[in-house]
This record gives structure tokens, C-alpha cells and sequence, in this order.
């Protein structure tokens, strides 16, 4: 009797630990996807006011942010609490989304206020919810903070006038590198933009060898011993069959770029057009 009671006893402490388990990994996936913060923000109280205001009312060419309402907004990604920026039509309603992925690295090209109102608002204005993640403090220049990006494809479904099932991508150089990223690893991209996205790391490190100096080797982890394979995860141009083949895809290029040679655009839209 006793042996069956010792039995019965770990046996239901087994159970009880599998139930924990479940529920924390339960938790923990939906801590993933999580919209933890949602600030509106006075843009008259902020630093760009200034330039796109005389006398304190909005100049003619900034009319239409009267129409429009924004945020900082914080969110759960992966173990990282992630900050970014929101913008919604003021009138009700269910909107498409468009996900906006910054250029720059690190602190240069930071997402503000700013650049959501020169690069995003006026789409906003015509009937869209634009989001844009900042991505996490330790930036691997396209490698976990894609999650960053792609979470913001689940948490949209936290914000009532985004519309979930209709998702389109806009990024811009680095972005541009995200924005191939997110093709690659998901099918809830509508639509994309790229403007002078980099293709091909090798190519824009032989450009411009500083990038790799000065961003890529600091920012990637183990470069110096993984450097090819960490270089081709990040180019689209190895992997251009992988891209999602029911999105469209618009690729825009200057050609004056001096930061991306623009036969890196060249390059893939002859790859992803035999695609």
C-alpha cells in the first residue's frame, strides 16, 4: 500500500510539472506577440513641430496630419521589449497596414517622429495604419532582430482599426534588407517596397569596405569566423527563390546612390523576374 502511494505521489508531481511546463510556454509565446504600450503622442509638443509649423498652426504641405493620429507604442519580441512608432487615420474604420522598416544601424537612422511624418504620413492620409519598430537594443544588422519585424505582423492584431489579413512592407536601405528578410521567413506580406536596398553584403563591402569595418563586423555576431555564410543569410540575392511568390514586389533605386550601388536593384529584379 505504501509502495503505491510513493508511486501515486511522483506520478502526480510529474503531471503537475508538465502542466506548468505547458503554461509557460503557453505564456511565453503569447508574450511573443504582445502589445505592451500605446502613447498618443502631441506632435506640438515635440521637436519637429517647429519645421513643419509657422505660427503654430501647420504649414500647407503638413495640412493632412490634422487627419492623423500618433504613437510610441512598446511591444513584446521574442525576450526584448521593442519600442516603435504608430500612425492611424483619426476616422473609424478598419485599415490596411503598412509595416515601415528603418534604414541606418544601431543609433544611426533611428526611427522618430520625424521620419514617419516625411517618409510615411501622407500614405497614412489615404486610408492606411503605418507601423515601424525600432528594432532591439543589440542590433545583428538583419539577423534576430528580424523577429522584431515579423512580430509586428501578429501584434497588429491587438490594435482595432489595423486590418490583419491585409499587410503590405515598405523598407528602406537597411530596411530594404529587412524587408527581403521578411519575404523569405513569411507569407503575410501582401505587398513590398524596397528603395536602395543592399542584395549583396560581398558587393557593398567591396564599395564601401567601411560598412564592413564599421557596422557588419561590430554588429553580426562570430563574423570573423562565420563571415560568408553570415554575409549570404543577409543578401537576397542567394536565396531570391525563397522569396514569398505570392507577394508583389516593387523595387525602387537612385542612380546616384552613393551608399548602395544600384546594380545591387538591378541584380535581383533579373533574378526575381526568372522566378
Amino acid at each position: 500500500m505504501m509502495g503505491a502511494l510513493i508511486i501515486l505521489t511522483v506520478l502526480m508531481n510529474r503531471i503537475l510539472i508538465l502542466i506548468f511546463l505547458f503554461f509557460s510556454i503557453s505564456f511565453g509565446f503569447t508574450q511573443n506577440q504582445k502589445l505592451l504600450s500605446k502613447k498618443l503622442v502631441d506632435i506640438s509638443k515635440t521637436p519637429i513641430w517647429n519645421k513643419i509649423s509657422q505660427n503654430n498652426e501647420l504649414k500647407t504641405n503638413f495640412k493632412h496630419l490634422k487627419k492623423l493620429n500618433f504613437y510610441f507604442i512598446t511591444y513584446q519580441s521574442d525576450n526584448s521589449k521593442v519600442k516603435g512608432l504608430l500612425i492611424e487615420p483619426k476616422n473609424q474604420g478598419k485599415y490596411p497596414v503598412v509595416i515601415f522598416n528603418r534604414g541606418g544601424n544601431r543609433h544611426f537612422g533611428k526611427l522618430t517622429l520625424a521620419t514617419m511624418i516625411i517618409y510615411t504620413s501622407k500614405l497614412a492620409e489615404q486610408g492606411y495604419v503605418i507601423i515601424g519598430s525600432n528594432y532591439r537594443k543589440k542590433d545583428e544588422f538583419g539577423g534576430a532582430e528580424i523577429n522584431d519585424v515579423l512580430n509586428l505582423t501578429k501584434i497588429i492584431k491587438d490594435i482595432k482599426k489595423a486590418d490583419s489579413d491585409c499587410i503590405g512592407m515598405f523598407g528602406w536601405s537597411r530596411g530594404g534588407i529587412m524587408t527581403y528578410l521578411a519575404l523569405q521567413k513569411s507569407d503575410k506580406i501582401k505587398t513590398a517596397v524596397v528603395g536602395n536596398g543592399p542584395t549583396d553584403l560581398f558587393g557593398l563591402i567591396s564599395d564601401r569596405p567601411e560598412m564592413e569595418s564599421k557596422v557588419i563586423a561590430e554588429c553580426v555576431p562570430n563574423y570573423s569566423e562565420n563571415k560568408e555564410s553570415e554575409l549570404k543569410k543577409r543578401s537576397v540575392i542567394y536565396w531570391a527563390d525563397e522569396l514569398d511568390k505570392n507577394s508583389s514586389l516593387l523595387i525602387l533605386c537612385g542612380n546616384n546612390d552613393k551608399r548602395v550601388n544600384p546594380e545591387q536593384a538591378d541584380r535581383i529584379a533579373e533574378k526575381t523576374n526568372k522566378n
